[in-house]
């Protein structure tokens, strides 16, 4: 008796996206996607990214072939993208996600394809029937494998209860994250609720940060926000001190259309407005800084960082508050592992650094705040730096 044609597919090690072919059935716990970054940096993709070698977290995210269930209206993965591409194609923070059997994935690791540069593992959630289900696994599984390298969990709190996170926390996850992304309840409504069909909900999602600071404990939960989706700076550090007061960390964002999604139109962040925040997010989460003793104008503006001029300075020229912002390394508690390189903008305008800033970087990042339309990039610097090479 002959074997069908679907026995007879080879299977499939290594998926990047690619919109003329139709899309393999790949889904979690045997495949999982993972970002460009990784990808690259376990020599899965080639390739080199601007001014940074790799990125040091292994960005993972469950797939299934009937996508994410939820349709928020900035997100990459939303369900409303189904029509124009399957959810194995779809960009995700800019990004191509490209797709990898877990055992693949493991056995690189071990086998120190990444060169000892990955300091954090990260399993991101989406919106899914087995969604947690295939998370526990792989987490079970990477803990029993690869345990010299520390998980982080993205969570979806839609379909979660208490008793999922204290599962997490006791199969092995160091740190809890929660998407909050909209930082008031109109906006998480707007672009995550019922208004646009998604099953979302912001008092769930409070409910899961505050179970992860009594499960989790201090340093060891963090939610991410998105700054520039109709919210004021002062909105946006209020949940920032909310965040803090709990024990937790920040995790900013800077919006940039996502193309495809329902907010391809909107306009990114203003410069000035995100670096503003960056810096307050760092007052507050670093610094001992407290939005009580910041100063805002009417508009919601950040005017004064409630600390002496001389240490705002510092920190501004220091260049940390403005690179990525996320779950930590082993080096240096202030510097995320997740440097997510040009998951919110192009290298030549870069809003979240994915490395140290040098005194250049610095300078560009001065005259931003100072209201100047610029970007990050010495053109003039790299002609000149191309003339001397020839």
């Amino acid at each position: 008796m002959s074997a069908s044609a679907e026995e007879m597919v080879a299977p499939i090690n290594f998926y990047r996206p690619d919109y003329h072919i139709k899309t393999p059935d790949m889904r979690s716990p045997e495949y999982v996607q993972m970002s460009t970054a990784a990808a690259i940096t376990l020599g899965l993709v080639p390739g080199t990214m601007h001014r940074t070698a790799c990125t040091h977290c292994l960005n993972l995210l469950v797939t299934y072939p009937e996508g994410c269930r939820a349709n928020c209206s900035y997100c990459g993965l939303a369900r409303h993208r189904e029509e124009s591409r399957d959810y194995a194609d779809r960009n995700f923070i800019r990004v191509d996600w490209p797709t990898a059997k877990y055992d693949e994935v493991i056995e690189r690791v071990k086998n120190h394809a990444d060169g000892g540069q990955f300091e954090r593992m990260c399993i991101s959630m989406i919106t899914h029937p087995n969604s947690d289900a295939d998370t526990v696994e792989l987490l079970e599984r990477w803990v029993a494998e690869v345990n010299h390298i520390p998980v982080s969990i993205l969570s979806n709190p839609t379909t979660m209860s208490y008793e999922d996170l204290q599962l997490l926390r006791d199969k092995g996850a160091d740190i809890f994250t929660v998407a909050l992304d909209a930082v008031t309840p109109e906006i998480f409504e707007r672009t995550r609720g019922k208004s646009v069909e998604s099953p979302h909900s912001w008092d769930k999602y409070w409910q899961a940060i505050e179970w992860a600071a009594e499960i989790f404990g201090p340093e060891k939960f963090g939610a991410h926000l998105i700054c520039g989706m109709g919210e004021t700076e002062e909105e946006i550090l209020q949940v920032c001190q909310r965040i803090r007061d709990l024990g937790g960390h920040n995790h900013m964002f800077a919006f940039f259309p996502e193309e495809g999604s329902l907010m391809e139109d909107w306009n990114p962040v203003p410069r000035d407005q995100w670096r503003r925040v960056q810096l307050g997010r760092f007052v507050i989460d670093y610094a001992g800084g407290r939005i009580d003793d910041m100063k805002f104008n009417a508009d919601g503006q950040v005017v004064d960082f409630g600390l002496p001029q001389s240490e705002v300075d510092e920190l501004i020229a220091s260049g940390k508050p403005f690179q990525t912002s996320g779950c930590p390394g082993k080096s240096d508690e202030e510097v995320s592992a997740c440097n997510r390189p040009y998951g919110d903008s192009s290298p030549t305008d870069i809003l979240s650094f994915p490395f140290a800033l040098n005194s250049t970087d610095v300078g560009f990042v001065q005259r931003q705040m100072a209201g100047e339309d610029v970007g990050t990039f010495d053109f003039d610097a790299d002609e000149a730096e191309d003339e001397k090479s020839a």
